[in-house]
């Protein structure tokens, strides 16, 4: 279990390093975005903005039980923020184990109104998992919180969201 003060300040440096991460992870490269964060002061590594961007250098390398361990960190660090519960929940789908990330984001759906990611993934989710109708209430959530057109555009283009799209293209 990661612990850290969430009190922490960062030093001018230490900033620098993640900001320097963020800016590799930008080009693409997760290999140097990681060099950075090693740069880091040991007592800040746990540090839950830290921690975003390390689970940004874990997911682009495909280290999907890696990013998990992250994002479980961060649901517990930061339990009134999204970032972890939404991308555990993602990663748990990248290591298909679609009913664990379904089982992540459902208990949390209430807790976060605004945040319609949570129910598009779940839309993907319920999809993959074979209840379409399901599928489909929940993308009728993310579309009612979110730009209807950017959430169209994402569900058009949403392999796990194949079995809606002609559904989805009448909208």
């Amino acid at each position: 279990m990661l612990r850290v003060s969430l009190m922490c300040e960062f030093h001018r440096l230490d900033k620098i390093h993640l900001d320097a991460a963020q800016g590799w992870l930008g080009l693409g490269d997760w290999r140097e975005a990681n060099e950075e964060l090693e740069r880091i002061t040991a007592a800040l590594r746990a540090h839950p903005d830290v921690l975003r961007v390390r689970y940004d250098v874990y997911a682009a390398a495909k280290k999907w039980e890696m990013a998990a361990e992250i994002a479980q960190a961060l649901c517990t660090l930061v339990p009134h923020s999204p970032f972890g519960f939404v991308h555990l929940a993602f990663t748990l789908h990248e290591m298909k184990r679609t009913e664990e990330a379904w089982n992540v984001l459902l208990p949390v759906v209430a807790k976060f109104p605004d945040e319609y990611i949570i129910r598009y993934n779940l839309a993907c989710y319920a999809a993959q998992l074979g209840d379409l109708k399901g599928a489909w209430a929940w993308l009728e959530k993310a579309i009612d919180l979110a730009d209807t057109a950017e959430v169209k555009t994402m569900a058009l283009n949403d392999p796990d969201l194949e079995p809606l799209w002609v559904n989805i293209s009448e909208i």
